[in-house]
């Protein structure tokens, strides 16, 4: 399965002792595929740093660059679909780019997708992501 980690979901599952790290362990045990970008990493890694600390941010980095189950495609297409927050587009044109089956997110920006028809690009919430396909 390919999904899309908004940011904050990404802040979610990397703490050890959080309920949805067994989501980043099925990455790290290759049973999900990360879709990434570049403009997606470049948050990740500024969240990271403010968040937690530099070292964690580039050892994130450097597991999501060495890892076998992560498609880093930066979009071609500048899909604009999100007009509340147009910072969020990253993660749907990537999505858009990668066929990922879902954007996991808890962020109420990406509920304006459900309104679009085509493109239709999945969104999920964390909670439901983790009931639903992480065993």
């Amino acid at each position: 399965m390919k999904v899309v980690l908004d940011t904050n979901v990404l802040l979610q599952i990397l703490g050890r002792f959080s309920p949805y790290h067994k989501i980043w362990e099925s990455f790290l045990n290759e049973e999900i595929i990360l879709c990434t970008s570049n403009e997606i990493l470049l948050e990740y890694e500024e969240i990271l740093k403010q968040k937690a600390s530099s070292v964690i941010a580039d050892l994130f980095l450097k597991t999501i660059e060495f890892s076998n189950n992560v498609i880093k495609k930066d979009p071609f297409y500048k899909l604009q679909l999100i007009t509340n927050d147009s910072d969020d587009n990253k993660f749907v044109d990537c999505a858009f780019a990668t066929q990922a089956n879902f954007i996991v997110t808890n962020d109420a920006h990406f509920k304006e997708l459900l309104n679009i028809t085509f493109p239709k690009i999945p969104i999920i919430s964390l909670d439901d992501f983790y009931k639903n396909f992480i065993t």
